[in-house]
């Protein structure tokens, strides 16, 4: 064999090298500010649920709603301006996202037991790693299973605001239950999105789609583990 047939082969070889060390690298930095957001977050829940005067100023007065509903303008707004915004406006809205979900989210400490927060938790992470490696990994399209999740995210959503006036318990139950379905699903699906973008996109935009991800992934584990609250969670 020549020397330029050697080069010739050893090329495509060592771009497939090169690429599959950038997508680890990249889907690493997805994983790493997930992993950031969550930990915000609980921290955020955790002191806020354990500051009286802090707690009662958001769940006792109409000021809920704003922190309520806050993350979904913040996501929207990121999500619409991603491409426009530089890396470190998308950072920084990433995080005040993070902190603004805690803040609603503080009130499972006084709702359910520090243990079973724990145990539903842990329960959670297992099931979103195992997901989110078969997203990864599989060689299966899952774009048509992902459209019809998301509409399932959306009717679950309907759902659980039809239900704030209903208080119907079965309805909860039943929400909770497919609710549990459809985040297991988005995980799958998402990762693998997330995973196929790297291959039409670099630099700074690269980046901002990966802080994109890492949101997505957020809301998914953080929808399932609070599904998976309802349903196995101990009230104090």
């Amino acid at each position: 064999m020549s020397f330029m047939q050697e080069r010739q082969q050893a090329a495509p070889q060592t771009a497939s090298v090169e690429y599959d060390e950038g997508l680890r690298t990249y889907m690493l930095r997805v994983y790493n500010y997930m992993a950031g957001a969550l930990g915000l977050s609980g921290i955020v829940a955790f002191v806020t649920a354990n500051t009286p005067v802090l707690f009662n100023a958001i769940f006792g007065t109409p000021f809920f709603w704003v922190v309520a509903l806050a993350p979904l303008g913040i996501a929207m707004y990121s999500g619409a301006k991603v491409q426009t915004m530089s890396v470190k406006a998308a950072q920084t809205w990433f995080w005040v996202f993070a902190a603004v979900m805690g803040l609603s989210m503080a009130s499972i400490f006084v709702i359910y037991t520090g243990a079973s927060v724990a145990r539903v938790f842990f329960i959670t992470a297992g099931t979103f790693g195992a997901m989110s490696i078969y997203g990864y990994s599989t060689h299966r399209d899952l774009t048509g299973m992902g459209s019809f999740l998301i509409m399932g995210a959306i009717g679950i959503m309907l759902a659980s605001i039809v239900n704030i006036f209903l208080e119907s318990q079965p309805l909860h139950m039943a929400i909770s239950v497919i609710g549990v379905l459809v985040f297991v699903g988005l995980t799958a699906y998402d990762t693998q999105r997330i995973k196929q973008i790297y291959r039409v996109l670099s630099g700074d935009m690269l980046e901002k789609v990966a802080i994109q991800g890492a949101l997505s992934l957020y809301l998914d584990f953080i929808n399932l583990f609070m599904m998976l609250l309802r349903l196995m969670g101990d009230r104090r």
